[in-house]
């Protein structure tokens, strides 16, 4: 089975490089969308405009290969917009139905733009789904396939109810706009991903068997220290509801899954900083929980992972992933020579010459020899 896991996963790892492909800074947000469709739960991501969010969730959800719905919402969206009108040919025989065809009642992925302006009747409908992936209206009882909603904003509300709404999205995503020492990479990322086009990778029997295996991972050895970690973030005036620890589980375990492992341990603890709801609530678990993230690492999740932690050992298969690409890519010399030269700064900043993990000393010294040869 753990091998059967692993392809999987691997599969998974193909539909987020293919969804950020020329995306520069956004491997962070293709990597949860996948984490919280195999939890099934869903993700909300903060950020200003123009930032690539609705462009990485319809490349992930087309990866994927499921059925797609994306709406922008605004104060007087309708909710036959969303979820589909009322099915007239019944109407005449006296019953009040939904047609949801092709509508987000029918969808695998969801992506709603500006999530907070949805009326009060769009929220209230919206909670249904998300909470028990059903959509009830008038006699319409239609059970929902959603396997996750990607729903984003600008900033949080600070209403009440519109908080209270937030709450039902388990993981929180902060981002920016890509930092000054990026830009050369965003433009020429920018220009080559519009010649690439999105073809699916993997589908949703894949992510299926995921979900289904999320449920029989062996969460003794991780339910300690998961509670130990709720502890350390208490005692650092940083709380969390009951309803977000036990969920918390779930992202546990797929992360344990997306691994391809069937038991969980506290190297899989790191989703918690996902959970809390706040960018700064973020920052200081991380800084709180800085000695028990120090294990942090996954073969899937890369970006994820370091942004969670920002320790060294987060950053191993990232970098092993980069040099692979920079040492067998069909890259020109200089080009192959100017990245090696790169990454072997980037390697020799986080790790000391007799703290280097052996996958990656190997890897370092085929850069090395890259960049050498250039000389």
């Amino acid at each position: 089975m753990t091998a059967s896991l692993s392809d999987t996963a691997a599969r998974l790892r193909e539909v987020v490089q293919t969804a950020t492909r020329g995306m520069v800074g956004r491997e962070q947000l293709a990597e949860l969308i996948v984490l919280a469709a195999v939890a099934q739960e869903h993700l909300l991501v903060i950020g200003p405009p123009g930032t690539a969010k609705s462009a990485i969730v319809r490349r992930v959800a087309g990866a994927l290969g499921g059925r797609y719905f994306e709406y922008l919402l605004g104060r007087f969206t309708e909710p036959s917009e969303l979820f589909g009108p009322v099915d007239l040919r019944k109407l005449r025989e006296g019953v009040v139905e939904t047609d949801v065809t092709g509508m987000l009642p029918e969808a695998d992925v969801v992506f709603l733009d500006e999530v907070f302006l949805g009326s009060t009747a769009v929220l209230n409908t919206l909670l249904g789904i998300l909470n028990e992936r059903r959509f009830r209206r008038g006699q319409t009882v239609h059970q929902c396939p959603l396997r996750v909603c990607v729903g984003a904003a600008n900033a949080l509300p600070d209403d009440e109810s519109l908080a209270a709404f937030a709450d039902r999205f388990l993981l929180h995503l902060f981002v920016e706009p890509v930092p000054d020492n990026q830009l050369e990479a965003l433009l020429r990322g920018g220009w080559d991903s519009e010649r690439v086009p999105t073809a699916p990778c993997a589908d949703l029997s894949q992510l299926g068997a995921l979900c289904d295996a999320v449920a029989t991972v062996a969460m003794d050895d991780a339910r300690g220290a998961l509670a130990a970690a709720v502890r350390q973030l208490r005692a650092a005036g940083l709380g969390l509801s009951d309803r977000r620890i036990v969920k918390a589980q779930r992202l546990v375990a797929a992360a344990t899954v997306l691994a391809g492992r069937t038991r969980a341990t506290e190297a899989d603890l790191w989703p918690l900083f996902y959970v809390m709801p706040t960018q700064q609530s973020q920052l200081s678990a991380r800084e709180a929980l800085r000695d028990r993230l120090a294990v942090a690492a996954h073969p899937t999740l890369h970006a994820a992972v370091e942004q969670a932690t920002l320790q060294p050992m987060s950053r191993v298969s990232r970098l092993i992933e980069a040099a692979r690409d920079c040492l067998d890519g069909d890259h020109a010399p200089t080009v192959k020579a100017t990245l090696a030269e790169a990454l072997l700064r980037e390697i020799d900043a986080n790790f000391a010459t007799d703290a280097l993990p052996s996958a990656l000393a190997e890897t370092r010294a085929r850069l090395a020899a890259v960049a050498s040869a250039a000389d």
